[in-house]
Order: C-alpha cells, then sequence, then structure tokens
C-alpha cells in the first residue's frame, strides 16, 4: 500500500495487515497444535484455527465492501512472533508434557495479543469512519479473541503450570 493519507487508508491498511497476520498465525497453529499433549489446550487450538479462518473472511469481506483491492500487505510484525513461537515450540522445545504446554500457550497468546490490538484498532478506525457494521462485526471477532486468551490463561494457571511446576 501507499503513504496513507487519511483514517480510511489507515483502516485498509490495517485490515490487510490482519488478513496477513492471521495467516502466518494460522500456518504456525496448525504445526504447534500437533505439539500440545494437554486436550483441553489441543482442542482450543483447533477451535482458535476456525475462529481465526473465520476472521480472516470478514477482513476480506470489509476489504471488498470498501471497494478495495482485497490483498494483504506482510505483516512484519506477526512474522516476528511466528518466529519466536517456531523457535521456542518447533526447535528449542522441552520434551512433550505440561512444560511443553506452557510454552504453547505462552506463544499463543503472544500472537492473540497482536490480534486484538490489530481488531480493536481497526474496530476503533471503522467507528470513527461511520462504518458500523464494519466496526460491529470486528467487535465481535476482538472478543471472540479476547474469550481465546482468557480461556488460555485459565488453562494455565489451573492445570498446565501446575503441570509443568511439577515435572
Amino acid at each position: 500500500m501507499s503513504k496513507p493519507e487519511d483514517l480510511k487508508d489507515l483502516y485498509i491498511d490495517e485490515l490487510k495487515d490482519l488478513w496477513s497476520a492471521n495467516d502466518q498465525m494460522l500456518r504456525v497453529l496448525k504445526k504447534i497444535s500437533k505439539q500440545a499433549s494437554d486436550e483441553k489446550l489441543q482442542q482450543m487450538l483447533t477451535k482458535s484455527q476456525e475462529g481465526i479462518a473465520s476472521h480472516t473472511d470478514i477482513v476480506k469481506q470489509l476489504i471488498a465492501n470498501a471497494g478495495e483491492k482485497v490483498s494483504k500487505e506482510h505483516c512484519k510484525g506477526m512474522e516476528g512472533l511466528v518466529a519466536e513461537a517456531t523457535k521456542h515450540v518447533l526447535e528449542e522445545t522441552p520434551d512433550k508434557g505440561p512444560a511443553l504446554d506452557a510454552v504453547i500457550i505462552t506463544q499463543y497468546q503472544r500472537m492473540t495479543h497482536y490480534g486484538i490490538a490489530g481488531f480493536g484498532t481497526a474496530a476503533s478506525f471503522a467507528g470513527t469512519l461511520g462504518l458500523k457494521d464494519d466496526q460491529k462485526q470486528l467487535k465481535a471477532a476482538t472478543k471472540e479473541i479476547y474469550g481465546g486468551d482468557e480461556y488460555m490463561t485459565r488453562l494455565a494457571e489451573t492445570t498446565v503450570n501446575i503441570g509443568a511446576k511439577e515435572e
């Protein structure tokens, strides 16, 4: 995208960035989910992949609805987070079990927080631009992402971290 000139340009740029971020996160989650040993963690990672795909469809539709070229811009922020997740979960990894599951949750939450920031920002831009339907969809996606993050925190605090401590 060329240099943004106004809030609409910033909004579209954010949507295109989110599309790329989602694609990158989805690819690494497919690999990471195979490493999880906790059944609830595996289930949540699968559910998250479905949510990411759904959120990507929303982003694509919002770009199209704005009359913009439906394309993505490479997200360097998520690229770094994915590199960290790959390193810690797939390359320099603890043995399977609760310690690895704790690492998976850590990396998942880092990537998720990026998504919360991005979707929240896009929702704010949409509201200011008077795009109420866009704002509603983006706020709903942000709420779903928050829910996944909160679930992972509960899972970590009630089982996974305790198991990792006892290893």
